[in-house]
């Protein structure tokens, strides 16, 4: 017979155990995973730790830094942290777990899955670093799986977590203009938007953790279908003779505008694909969003063929150019 469930710490709210730990768990094998949420609404956060410093991480920094709050970095290119604080100022650590040490926040934005476990955990991951009542943001693109295994190792030190993967580009984190998608306990997302509104135009709460990765998920899905029918439709306007830039301004006054058709078809059409996130990535995230889609029974058969055709764009030596460069795949037959 299960034992039965312990009072819960003021504050804390059951279905956040619940989400995090699974209904498998009992509350009295982790108790000791309760978090104190009264504690952490306390907490003015003005200590950052940053860890990831790459096209997006670094100019995020930076922002946190300029707003005024005491910024340590970390990156796995100490020479990029180093150029980070003769930029911006603040602190560069040689490990997470030192720059995660006395910050009220830490934020990582990283590769992937295994890069995100890899600076989180362990004896010299920023949880080892973090002081009870402190919230962990992550911002990498990751699965809503390491989320959710990161919510429980940081629930086991009384920390806060938050899976905040953003959109936007590195022009969003560079004009401090990104959108982020939020997972978790509402009470930890109170106390890091003020952090995270130093980098976004928008950031939303959008349900218990995972749910910002799968928010990211629904993007992801969205940009690929958009820019393989934005990239067919500039065909088409060359094989049929037309100004294909004349065809963007007109239609982009009608039903077919989007962000993709406003940003992206002068420089398709000018063969240049340097200007945003990279093929590479952009399979990594549809890796992650196919065994999603395997494990909750949505079809994706458009998300599914776009991939392959990103996959021909990599086989063209093109892993490295921005999405938009489907157009290249399209020309090149």
């Amino acid at each position: 017979m299960a034992a039965s469930m312990p009072k819960l710490a003021v504050g804390v709210t059951r279905p956040y155990v619940s989400q995090v730990l699974g209904s498998q768990h009992d509350f009295s094998a982790c108790a000791h995973a309760v978090i104190t949420l009264k504690r952490i609404r306390s907490i003015v956060m003005t200590t950052v730790a940053f860890i990831g410093l790459g096209v997006m991480g670094y100019p995020m920094a930076g922002h946190l830094q300029k707003a005024g709050l005491s910024v340590c970095v970390y990156n796995r290119t100490a020479s990029k942290a180093a150029a980070w604080v003769a930029e911006y100022g603040g602190r560069q650590a040689a490990t997470p777990r030192e720059a995660a040490q006395g910050a009220d926040v830490v934020c990582v934005c990283v590769g992937n899955d295994a890069d995100l476990r890899s600076v989180v955990l362990g004896e010299q991951g920023a949880l080892a670093g973090m002081a009870a009542g402190s919230v962990l943001i992550d911002h990498t693109t990751a699965s809503a799986d390491v989320a959710r295994e990161l919510a429980v190792a940081a629930a086991e030190r009384e920390v806060g977590f938050l899976d905040a993967p953003v959109s936007g580009g590195q022009a969003g984190a560079q004009n401090g203009a990104l959108t982020v998608m939020v997972g978790g306990e509402p009470a930890f997302y109170q106390r890091a938007e003020p952090v995270i509104a130093h980098y976004a135009r928008m950031c939303k709460l959008m349900g218990p953790v995972g749910s910002g990765q799968l928010t990211k998920m629904v993007n992801q899905i969205c940009i690929g279908g958009l820019v393989q029918a934005l990239s067919e439709g500039l065909h088409f306007a060359q094989k049929a003779g037309l100004d294909a830039e004349l065809a963007m301004s007109v239609i982009g006054k009608g039903a077919a505008q989007s962000w993709q058709l406003d940003n992206r078809h002068k420089t398709m059409l000018e063969g240049h694909f340097e200007h945003g996130f990279a093929v590479d990535w952009m399979r990594k995230d549809f890796d992650i969003v196919l065994a999603e889609a395997r494990r909750n029974g949505a079809q994706l058969p458009v998300t599914a063929l776009v991939d392959q055709f990103y996959a021909d764009v990599q086989a063209m030596g093109g892993g490295r150019w921005d999405t938009s460069s489907l157009l290249a795949r399209l020309n090149k037959a």
